[in-house]
């Protein structure tokens, strides 16, 4: 039976469009602006009677925010060790200098590794590590953070393991792990030339190389301050990076692995816990707790569902499914840059799947599903976890240009985001026939 468009769901919608324009306006700090809307919006569905206390503590992913404090705890205790300086000077000096080169090799590199890793962990890894190489080569961090940040959010969507949605997918659909990159590999790989292109176009006069290429004299070799407590560090860290890429098959939560890791951290380097609790970005966890609140009323009123399911009756007639597959893939897209992407791939999945169940073809519509919401989360800063994390460290870096504003974003993020669904949307009509089998 098809949902009907409620008083509930306008209420919803309404509260989290309120919050959003706290925390896009920035007429205060985006975790007042989310912890605010999260209150209201329990107060709103206790009202209406679609959403409560309760359902709101179920509606925080736990998981998202003890993987993002473990990876931060692991951060805060190699920082002090100079491996990271050590890390930013040899990348310095592979680029001569070169800010358009340097944006390239980060964003390749967090690419690739976000194929394999989570780009939450990437990017915890490589924030603080691009502002170390900006500092050393007196260049604005704003365009690598932003950078890094989409083309990890461009790269996760590659493969299973490379963002939660994909493991939904696979699952729901039985697709392992080489069909899924086969199939998504021709949609990322032009989706991400494209992205670099038009970030390198966007950030031209950031990225005007000054001379002839700055000469790095720093010694890497000297950086390192703690070679013990590096070594144990990365023990530690390199547990998680084998974890990571099996927990699937271990049945482990990415949070537990970060703890596994933090685990060791503690036993190996035995910190002082109130200097690592403090070093922590609370203010980025409680953002998150925030906004999974505010969504989780959205699901709740079945606001989702609405969209969801009158999306899905474009495919019950075969002549329009590539149109179907083009319409979820915007759609995905759309509501992934102002929504968390999880709740509406948990929304669609069973859609797609009843679908099957009246004899439609539901092959290609995971394939745009994927790519919609991968692509969706570089249209605003709080459109992925990885924006998020990006933000906070031009923030804590202290300088005034790097700051990265909700606005700055949309003018970048936005262009992006349209362009890549316009070219992968090209790339699936071209292959529809592979898609479709």
């Amino acid at each position: 039976m098809a949902p009907q468009f409620s008083g509930q769901m306008a209420a919803a919608g309404l509260t989290m469009i309120a919050a959003y324009v706290l925390i896009f306006g920035e007429l205060i700090h985006r975790t007042s602006a989310a912890l605010i809307g999260a209150v209201v919006m329990i107060g709103v569905g206790m009202i209406g009677g679609f959403y409560g206390q309760a359902e709101a503590v179920m509606a925080i992913d736990a998981n998202t925010l003890f993987l993002l404090a473990g990876m931060m705890m692991l951060v805060v205790l190699l920082r002090p060790t100079g491996g990271f300086d050590y890390l930013a000077i040899r990348i310095a000096k592979w680029s001569r200098g070169n800010p358009r080169l340097l944006l390239v090799y980060l964003a390749l590199a967090v690419s690739l590794i976000s194929m394999f890793l989570d780009n939450v962990t990437t990017v915890l890894i490589f924030a603080p590590l691009t502002v170390l190489i900006t500092r050393i080569l007196s260049l604005n961090p704003l365009p690598f953070l932003m950078a890094e940040a989409m083309l990890s959010n461009i790269g996760g969507a590659a493969t299973l393991v490379g963002d939660p949605p994909n493991i939904m997918i696979g699952s729901a659909g039985g697709i392992e792990f080489t069909r899924f990159l086969v199939h998504m590999a021709p949609l990322v790989v032009v989706s991400w030339a494209v992205t670099v292109v038009l970030i390198l176009l966007l950030f031209r006069r950031e990225l005007a190389p000054s001379g002839p290429g700055a000469q790095i004299d720093l010694d890497e070799r000297r950086a390192i301050k703690h070679p013990l407590r590096l070594r144990r560090g990365l023990i530690a860290l390199g547990v998680a990076i084998v974890l990571f890429f099996v927990h699937h098959r271990l049945h482990l939560f990415p949070a537990y692995v970060a703890f596994i890791a933090v685990a060791l951290a503690l036993v190996l380097l035995r910190p002082d816990p109130e200097s690592l609790f403090g070093k922590l970005e609370w203010s980025v966890l409680v953002f998150f707790a925030g906004l999974f609140v505010i969504v989780g009323g959205v699901e709740a009123s079945g606001l989702l569902d609405w969209v969801g399911f009158r999306l899905a009756r474009l495919a019950q007639d075969p002549q329009t499914l590539l149109l179907t597959c083009l319409a979820l893939m915007w759609v995905a897209a759309l509501l992934s840059a102002v929504v968390d992407n999880i709740p509406f791939t948990v929304t669609m999945i069973p859609i797609v799947l009843g679908l099957e169940q009246q004899g439609v073809n539901i092959t290609p519509l995971w394939w745009a599903l994927a790519i919609g919401v991968g692509l969706g989360g570089n249209g605003s800063h709080i459109g992925a976890t990885a924006n998020v994390i990006c933000v906070a460290e031009s923030e804590r870096s202290g300088i005034p240009e790097a700051r990265i504003t909700p606005l700055g974003w949309l003018r970048v993020g936005i262009p992006v985001m349209l362009v890549g669904l316009v070219v992968a949307s090209a790339v699936f009509v071209l292959l529809f026939d592979f898609y479709r089998g």
